[in-house]
């Protein structure tokens, strides 16, 4: 696309960046809805979590459908409609699953809500599958990645402003003290009325829009093998979502369903590594073991990010651990997901042109001054952010990570999962705010993953790149499975325990790192060569 054309679509592309803003804000939301959905509808931590079930399940199942639909009309379903149609439907059919929240919530049906979930992110999976492409068409290939470093940050901040407007919606201000029995659902209503009206402004804004035709002329191979593992994996994710129905029909423990089903999707993919290895024929992108290590990786990473946020509210409301009330804990919240903008922010700064020197200053600088900014917005929701300010000493650990990761995505990897490991063994061992922060500091370390594991997992595949994104991005499945897993070992054996969850989760990271670096040397590839895309993530 020609350089004159990009100034005709700037403003496209800071309208379509509001996408990627929506989707970080409702995601961080869910760490104060859920505590307040728990309360206000009586639900055990695990029932509480069907709300992440939903909501990660619904990017999973638009994947599935887009995927089938693609392999058994031959055609690239998504390429067929346009990118531009594709994001505006997603957008329509958000809208509608906002709008279909409040019904739910004023029925009072729990299973309602859940279901306007899911709508919404069904409409956000298209986007999702749609946008990125877009933002790299609206000007210059060579600036593209520039273009989504900067939706990337947008998406950021709609994660930390998230949980503060919907504790001020909820609960009015952070020093209220407002029951969730309490809540007027004129709050609720007004919320997901704007929501609505928002997506649908921006879809309108795109239907009247002169905007590039986004295309690709790439063939669809048929590659049928994957679709039996992913099948397998559709099975799982629908046992989760009938696991009580089953328990009164078969008389079988919650438990077995529960840990069967993470056991059934994480043996499918390591069965599905040894059949590819054995006859590639017809794996596609699945032939190749980086592929299908990097799959489970951001399964597991995924599930690990928005499990450690999930379950800290109901952690947060114990006496040990400072007896917070469901208006209190929009900071903590807030902070954690603000811990995934500092670390992205400060992983950006390599993405540009300057000296060493230069660079090595702004890793100091630019993770305190992020810091600051997540302060300031929580200040302005009247929440006392004084006993936020210790936090600092996590920050500053982060800075050292960075300088041990070089930018190298192995090297990340194995710094900043064996930190993570740390951090949750640390807060496992100890209660109080040394242990609420040693969880929050989770966000740090996940802060920088999605690029290393993406870039490492499709290195190497060729004209199979496009096919293992996708596969990819269909593992966002990960914080669908894995928040109910930890919620029921929380109903079990005491949510403080149950952060057991994300140790595993980080441990697996570092050995997916030392694991795809042995393939790829093997492959021929020298893996110091692969670059680290500077920031963005899910």
């Amino acid at each position: 696309m020609e350089q004159n054309n990009s100034k005709n679509y700037g403003s496209a592309l800071y309208t379509l960046v509001t996408v990627f803003f929506f989707w970080g804000f409702l995601a961080a939301s869910n760490g104060i809805f859920i505590p307040f959905c728990k309360t206000h509808f009586h639900l055990t931590q695990f029932e509480s979590q069907l709300i992440d079930f939903t909501f990660y399940g619904g990017y999973f199942i638009g994947s599935l459908i887009l995927y089938f639909a693609s392999q058994i009309s031959k055609t690239d379903i998504l390429n067929k409609l346009g990118y531009k149609n594709g994001i505006i439907l997603g957008l329509v059919i958000s809208a509608g699953g906002a709008l279909l929240m409040i019904p739910a919530v004023a029925t009072g049906s729990y299973a309602l809500v859940l279901s306007a979930i899911f709508v919404i992110t069904i409409g956000f999976s298209l986007q999702q599958t749609a946008a990125n492409p877009f933002v790299v068409a609206l000007g210059p290939s060579e600036t593209g990645s520039n273009r989504l470093n900067f939706a990337g940050s947008i998406n950021n901040i709609g994660g930390l402003l998230g949980p503060a407007v919907i504790s001020i919606v909820l609960f009015g201000s952070a020093n209220s003290h407002i029951a969730p029995a309490d809540v007027k659902i004129s709050s609720i209503d007004n919320l997901y009325y704007i929501f609505a009206g928002l997506l649908l402004a921006v879809a309108l804004f795109f239907w009247l829009s002169k905007l590039p035709v986004v295309t690709s002329d790439e063939k669809v191979e048929n590659t049928s093998k994957p679709g039996k593992p992913i099948i397998l994996m559709f099975i799982a994710f629908l046992i989760i979502l009938a696991v009580d129905p089953l328990v009164s029909l078969t008389g079988i423990p919650k438990s077995v369903f529960i840990y069967s089903t993470l056991a059934l999707i994480i043996l499918t993919l390591i069965g599905s590594l040894f059949s590819a290895q054995k006859n590639n024929q017809g794996w596609g992108a699945m032939q190749y073991p980086q592929l299908i290590l990097g799959m489970i990786a951001i399964f597991t990473y995924v599930g690990t990010e928005v499990t450690i946020q999930s379950n800290m509210g109901a952690l947060l409301k114990l006496p040990e651990f400072g007896n917070f009330k469901d208006s209190e804990i929009a900071p903590y919240i807030s902070l954690y997901w603000g811990s995934l903008m500092i670390g992205r922010f400060t992983g950006a700064i390599g993405a540009f042109n300057l000296s060493k020197t230069t660079k090595n200053i702004l890793t100091v600088i630019v993770p305190f001054i992020a810091f600051g900014i997540v302060l300031l917005v929580n200040r302005s929701t009247v929440a006392d952010v004084s006993t936020l300010f210790v936090y600092g000493i996590s920050i500053a650990v982060l800075v050292v990570a960075f300088f041990i990761g070089q930018q190298k995505p192995v090297r990340t990897l194995v710094t900043f999962g064996i930190l993570g490991v740390i951090f949750m063994l640390i807060g496992l061992f100890s209660t109080g705010m040394v242990a609420v922060f040693a969880f929050i500091s989770g966000g740090l370390c996940c802060s920088i993953m999605w690029p290393s594991i993406f870039s490492l997992a499709i290195t190497g595949l060729g004209k199979y790149t496009g096919q293992g994104s996708a596969f990819l991005i269909m593992m966002i499945l990960g914080g669908s499975i894995i928040p109910p897993v930890q919620g029921f070992m929380a109903d079990t054996i005491g949510i403080h325990q149950s952060y057991l969850v994300p140790v595993l989760g980080f441990a697996y990271i570092v050995f997916f790192a030392w694991r795809v670096r042995a393939e790829l040397i093997k492959q021929g590839i020298n893996i110091d060569h692969v670059q680290v895309e500077k920031s963005g993530g899910h």
